[in-house]
């Protein structure tokens, strides 16, 4: 018999950065054991890009993303729209959605993904991700891109 999952989302976040994981504990909270969304921390040792939409270490790294249930990759501020809509929430980013607003809020989460390492006292994306590759068996363009 094959198995279904029930997860609308799959949402890939560092589970590494402490802000990062206090949103990740509200969205479970508000998912309730319901499964809507799969948490996958990318900062697992045992992360697996192929299992992910390709997506790559330092990918998803530079900028969060989700995968849909059916294999639509999402990222920046589009994924937590549709999180936070999923979840019965979605009147929170509604707003982000207005011409000219949409503009400045993706500007400004562009500033916070590109500066999140260094204002939480973390390496670079680069550093972190050659930390992870000690014995050189990752993939190159992963850590050079």
């Amino acid at each position: 018999m094959a198995v279904t999952s029930s997860w609308k989302i799959k949402l890939l976040y560092d589970g590494d950065c402490p802000l990062c994981l206090r949103e990740v504990d509200f969205l479970r909270r508000r998912d309730g054991g319901r499964g809507l969304i799969a948490f996958v921390d990318i900062a697992a040792p045992d992360y697996d890009a192929t299992a992910n939409a390709g997506i790559d270490f330092v990918t998803a790294m530079r900028e969060i993303h989700a995968i849909t249930a059916d294999g639509q990759v999402i990222r920046g501020v589009e994924v937590f729209r549709q999180i936070y809509a999923l979840l019965g929430l979605g009147w929170v980013y509604r707003w982000t959605r207005l011409p000219g607003i949409n503009r400045l809020v993706n500007w400004l989460y562009g500033l916070w993904a590109e500066r999140r390492l260094a204002l939480t006292g973390r390496p670079d994306v680069l550093t972190l991700a050659a930390q992870r590759c000690p014995n050189g068996r990752c993939e190159r363009s992963a850590i050079e891109s």
